[in-house]
């Protein structure tokens, strides 16, 4: 508390870098939890430069008053340069994306018409590839699935997924129409998933799990745990794309 009364207070940058020294092992534990679902090319090394940053950034904006917990706050703030920085960096080879876009339109289609959740072998037979082929390509696009809220809808248009959060406490009717709707779209999207991808989906997001933490509680290795996730992902985000266009065509 000294410290942060030295910083806010009077301004103290020796107890400023005080506070990072001390809180330097958050990065290092961001950057652990973070690597494991990214591929071998992306230097952890990397990812905590991008993350001293967001953790100067945190100390910077942090409000100690509130008396709230800091690392909680600084671990997001710094999860989000990492992944700011790995963007701007272009980390992911146009191949690999060109990759998450045909599964992700195999998934909308397929689903479309046969209006459930389609197998390996289904999409296997649409991309025209063996199911080994297929399994390395899920690995391979496991990196594309972390999604930003700054990143474009699509890659043709300016608008990102920022523009579409509207302030909940604003009158907008409009705004709890498409909420209603997309709560439900979604809702029927996770339904379609398969048992071990909503497994995936709730241990990863809602229980905060690493992805090897996921892999002991579900008795499977890590990379098939990285291929749940990337298809869970992928079908969810075709069928939100369906909701897009369905909401939005008149």
């Amino acid at each position: 508390m000294e410290l942060w009364q030295n910083w806010k207070v009077d301004g103290d940058l020796e107890a400023k870098t005080k506070l990072i020294e001390l809180h330097l092992g958050v990065v290092d534990f961001v950057a652990g939890r973070l690597a494991i679902g990214l591929p071998k090319t992306v230097s952890k090394d990397d990812l905590i430069s991008f993350g001293v940053m967001g953790l100067i950034d945190a100390i910077e904006k942090f409000d100690y008053t509130r008396g709230l917990q800091f690392e909680t706050y600084a671990s997001w703030r710094i999860r989000g340069a990492m992944l700011d920085g790995l963007r701007q960096g272009d980390w992911v080879p146009r191949s690999v994306r060109e990759k998450a876009k045909k599964v992700e339109e195999g998934y909308r289609k397929l689903e479309q018409v046969h209006m459930r959740s389609v197998t390996d072998e289904e999409m296997c037979s649409y991309l025209q590839i063996p199911l080994e082929e297929f399994q390395q390509m899920l690995q391979d696009i496991a990196v594309t699935t972390i999604c930003s809220i700054d990143e474009p809808i699509k890659d043709e248009e300016a608008e990102i997924r920022l523009s579409l959060l509207v302030d909940e406490k604003a009158k907008n009717p409009e705004y709890k129409v498409n909420e209603f709707f997309l709560k439900e779209t979604l809702a029927k999207a996770i339904d379609r998933l398969t048992e071990k991808e909503r497994t995936v989906v709730s241990l990863f997001y809602y229980e905060d799990l690493s992805l090897s933490e996921i892999a002991e509680v579900m008795a499977l290795s890590p990379s098939r745990i990285s291929q749940l996730h990337s298809k869970a992902i992928l079908r969810l985000k075709g069928s939100l794309s369906r909701f897009k266009v369905q909401l939005f065509q008149n």
